[in-house]
């Protein structure tokens, strides 16, 4: 990410803007800046949209500015990261939201004629992912086989076109030491570069 021309948009994706994700989030931009990249970073705490896609695909709600400033921003990066929590083995449910109402046909993917894969419409732009959790990574991996992970990679990121090229879960966050934590910041640097 040395290159000046490079495009990274951080998205805080934990409710809280006083939490470890925000923070997290924030040493990530902040790294990326630092190595020279153009760098947005939204928080999802200070955004003001309503989370429920209310009608499905049968008809089009409009965007509030929050969700049309964060389309502007997924369009013009090159890079996407995503730092959230993990509650009840999923996103929260304001992200989620922001997944339901602009990751929709015609604006995240396009199916054309009879086919059943859709064009996807974000391509060219890879993601990295940071998940924060409670469960250790390791059980979720051996109890749950990552079902999130899995969901947020290949039916929500992929399916638009943004390519994963890392993701991590770090935990557990509830017992972790000061140590831990600074281990958890490296992580986030590491992502942004």
């Amino acid at each position: 990410m040395a290159a000046s021309s490079t495009r990274v948009l951080v998205l805080d994706g934990h409710p809280d803007g006083a939490s470890l994700c925000s923070a997290l989030a924030g040493a990530a931009a902040e790294t990326a800046q630092a190595r020279g990249a153009e760098v947005r970073l939204v928080r999802l705490s200070a955004m003001d949209f309503d989370p429920n896609l209310a009608h499905g695909y049968q008809r089009r709600m409009e965007h509030e500015p929050d969700l049309q400033a964060l389309l502007a921003d997924i369009r013009w990066c090159d890079t996407f990261i995503l730092v959230h929590p993990l509650w009840w083995g999923a996103a929260p449910a304001k992200l989620k939201g922001v997944f339901d109402r602009l990751f929709l046909p015609g604006i995240a993917f396009a199916y054309e004629g009879d086919g059943h894969f859709p064009k996807k419409l974000f391509e060219g732009r890879t993601a990295r992912v940071l998940i924060t959790a409670d469960t250790p990574p390791w059980y979720l991996w051996l109890g749950y086989r990552n079902g999130w992970l899995n969901v947020l990679r290949r039916q929500i990121l992929d399916f638009v076109g943004l390519k994963v090229t890392h993701m991590k879960v770090v935990g557990t966050i509830r017992d972790a030491t000061p140590a831990r934590i600074e281990q958890f910041f490296a992580v986030a640097r590491k992502l942004a570069g």
